[in-house]
């Protein structure tokens, strides 16, 4: 009987939306996949959203993951530009939801802490840490690389985002 969780992590993007996963086993972490989707620029926003929906749909059919986690997303002055992300970010929750899986959301600062070991890293320092903790990842953009970050960070917070979500508490 197998022990391995397979976590899928998500950054959040209207433009890109970096997807990774990876296996977890104990405090073991071993590269699966990584990705970016970019839906088309230029057609209408409730197309950019299918094309989002439909694209992580099939990633996760793909991947088979236990768990999904989501980088929460950070807001700007921007009040249109916000508006369009937390649509990209509904679209990151809900397609893992409707897959049965469970969903975590965590900050950008507790990602960056967890990977590198301070919140305020750079993403030069995230893609470095990457390498370090899962050896055979190959993200090519930063938004994969983001996202592998948060399905790291979900692997070493899991259990007590599973306790308060049992207790109806909100984490990071």
């Amino acid at each position: 009987m197998s022990n391995v969780v397979r976590i899928l992590g998500i950054d959040p993007g209207l433009r890109n939306m970096g997807w990774g996963v990876i296996d977890t086993e104990g405090s073991r972490l071993s590269f699966v996949a990584c990705g970016s989707i970019h839906p088309a620029q230029d057609a209408p926003l409730s197309e950019r959203l299918r094309q989002l929906h439909v694209q992580l749909a099939a990633i996760i059919e793909a991947h088979r993951p236990d768990e999904a986690a989501v980088e929460e997303t950070f807001v700007n002055r921007d009040p249109q530009g916000t508006l369009k992300l937390g649509q990209a970010r509904g679209i990151a929750l809900v397609v893992p939801a409707l897959a049965g899986l469970t969903v975590a959301e965590y900050s950008a600062n507790l990602v960056k802490k967890t990977v590198t070991g301070t919140g305020h890293a750079e993403k030069q320092q995230i893609g470095m840490m990457l390498k370090v903790l899962l050896p055979r990842s190959n993200a090519t953009s930063p938004d994969a690389a983001d996202a592998l970050a948060v399905a790291v960070t979900h692997a070493q917070h899991r259990a007590s985002a599973a306790l308060a979500a049992r207790l109806g508490l909100k984490t990071a």
